[in-house]
């Protein structure tokens, strides 16, 4: 699979996660913080694999789209203090679904401008074999990647 069908994967399995939080009801806390650790979890994993990976390949492969990597690395940054903070948040918190209906704002918003904006320069600059192979790096690379949203490189300001 290459890098941005596997990216656009994650993609569309956050957001089926979103939509389930989105139908639970207020009582439902369990199934809610059950949600939103998946989402932890899987948001996390992507985030790794991104700024490990795919955003150093693009920025080579396209320096066009520097900009909008380093706006998705703030992004990152906004995104992943969010879920360092949910990670602790007791899911029956007033503030736990309002907490993640930002996020998911801005998870949606960035998903957005990646796969309109700049993931077809990239796909056109690296071409089918490059991003096949990235793929499969970043596949492997999941396996690795931490689940603490706080271990990745966008956490910091550095």
């Amino acid at each position: 699979m290459d890098a941005i069908v596997l990216l656009r994967e994650d993609h569309k399995t956050v957001e089926k996660l979103f939509k389930r939080f989105e139908k639970t009801e207020d009582g439902q806390t369990a199934e809610r913080r059950k949600i939103a650790d998946e989402v932890i979890e899987e948001l996390t994993v992507h985030a790794w694999i991104e700024e490990q990976l795919f955003y150093p390949a693009a920025r080579e492969a396209a320096p066009e789209t520097t900009d909008h990597i380093l706006e998705s690395i703030e992004e990152h940054h906004v995104v992943v203090w969010m879920l360092s903070e949910l990670k602790d948040m007791d899911p029956a918190d007033e503030r736990f679904k309002a907490k993640m209906s930002v996020l998911m704002e801005n998870v949606r918003h960035h998903v957005e401008e990646e796969e309109q904006e700049w993931f077809p320069d990239v796909r056109k600059a690296m071409g089918r074999s490059r991003l096949t192979e990235l793929g499969e790096r970043m596949e492997t690379e999941k396996g690795k990647a931490p689940r603490d949203p706080l271990a990745l490189p966008s956490a910091t300001d550095k």
